[in-house]
């Protein structure tokens, strides 16, 4: 980490653990957050990324109006792991591109960049940061939130987390884990801690 640029905490946890909430408290903290679905999102709008999925995949996954349809997408690649790596090693250098751009222009005084993304460790940004937080969140508290959200089972929430790397693993690797169990104070004020540690001088 360079004297002149903020630390970077990097977010990890399962999926509907509710990384997405300590990256909003994290930006309302001050800290410059990275998304990295919103990024990959936008990236899908890209000349040269529509042409190579249209060359890969057809029409088939396209909407009416030409832009990507992601459902189709999702579906094509969680059923095949060598689809989304072929995904994956197109968006993940744009991406990595954007968020670089997003660091570079961090106001002064910001307190830390956040990557907020869900393959932090399989796609080795770990790498890049001074401190990962694990989202730790009971199984039953995700499915419910999923089951509310995305409207995903026990099955779907397990087959796609089957393509990442396991909980524990990611649990194992972090610096701090983050107990989302209670409420949205008690998970602020976790936060502020570790942060406030992280930043002081």
């Amino acid at each position: 980490m360079s004297s002149d640029r903020p630390p970077t905490i990097g977010l990890s946890g399962g999926i509907g653990s509710g990384k997405s909430r300590v990256a909003a408290i994290l930006r309302e903290m001050g800290c410059l957050v990275s998304d990295a679905d919103a990024l990959a999102k936008a990236m899908l709008d890209e000349a040269s990324v529509r042409q190579a999925i249209a060359g890969w995949w057809g029409d088939a996954v396209f909407d009416d109006d030409g832009h990507v349809d992601r459902a189709a997408v999702a579906e094509r690649v969680f059923a095949d792991p060598a689809e989304l790596q072929k995904l994956e090693s197109l968006l993940h250098p744009l991406v990595e591109r954007a968020r670089g751009a997003e660091f570079d222009a961090a106001p002064d005084g910001t307190p830390a960049l956040v990557i907020d993304a869900p393959l932090l460790f399989e796609a080795g940004l770990d790498e890049q940061c001074d401190m990962i937080l694990f989202v730790d969140t009971p199984r039953s508290i995700r499915l419910e939130r999923l089951a509310e959200a995305r409207g995903w089972n026990a099955g779907e929430l397990d087959r796609r987390e089957d393509q990442q790397m396991p909980l524990d693993e990611k649990r194992a690797r972090a610096h701090h884990v983050l107990k989302n169990h209670g409420g949205v104070d008690d998970l602020k004020d976790q936060v502020e801690q570790i942060l406030e540690t992280l930043v002081r001088p």
